[in-house]
């Protein structure tokens, strides 16, 4: 299907521009969505193995609190998490992959304050603590995995119609509208040559009838 616009030499200039313009963008695109998967494959299968880490490791600290409160009671175990505080600071900080941004997310614990008793509590409450501690980092990072894959896959998708619109309907369009153009000023060219000659033509035969009339 061709464009609707006028069959001028001036069209037919914007068009060849338009084209070339159209081309390098179609390149440029597909480079970045080639950059685009090669990033994504890399993150989804790092993005599986923290998951799979999380899903495993996850009961296991989970396992400490049930057994403090089962070792206690979950009266005493509530009442000493209560009165231990410890700050955490998640840091946002934004980075980049091929134009797309994506969360990078840094963790910090603060100092911690209050306590609890050693003796009317459990020894696995310890134990939980510390692995809800070291497993937090790692479940932060999983969910930045997921979502820039998440982005990623967004992106991935976005471009790939630009490319296809610019593969398979802009740019045949152009070109088949600048045949089209080329063709029709090459047939206004033909009939303007070919009435330039029938008046030359008739301008000789003209002069021809008025040498042989004097």
């Amino acid at each position: 299907m061709r464009l609707a616009v006028n069959p001028t030499r001036m069209e037919l200039l914007k068009l060849r521009r338009r084209l070339v313009v159209a081309k390098r963008g179609h390149k440029l695109l597909k480079d970045k969505l080639d950059g685009l998967m090669k990033d994504f494959s890399a993150i989804a299968v790092e993005y599986k193995e923290a998951r799979l880490a999380v899903d495993e490791e996850l009961p296991h600290v989970l396992k400490f609190f049930v057994l403090a409160e089962a070792t206690s009671s979950r009266t005493i175990t509530e009442d000493a998490l209560e009165s231990t505080r410890q700050d955490l600071q998640i840091t946002r900080k934004p980075r980049r992959i091929m134009s797309v941004i994506i969360p990078h997310l840094e963790i910090a614990f603060g100092e911690s304050q209050g306590g609890y008793s050693m003796i009317h509590t459990s020894p696995e409450l310890d134990k939980a603590i510390a692995g809800l501690k070291e497993f937090l980092p790692k479940l932060l990072r999983m969910a930045e995995l997921e979502e820039t894959v998440r982005l990623l896959c967004q992106e991935i998708e976005k471009t790939r119609r630009r490319v296809n619109a610019l593969e398979h309907t802009f740019i045949p369009r152009m070109i088949e509208t600048i045949k089209f153009i080329t063709g029709k000023l090459d047939e206004m060219e033909r009939s303007t040559t070919s009435r330039l000659m029938k008046i030359k033509a008739q301008r000789i035969q003209q002069e021809a009838e008025a040498q042989v009339g004097s």
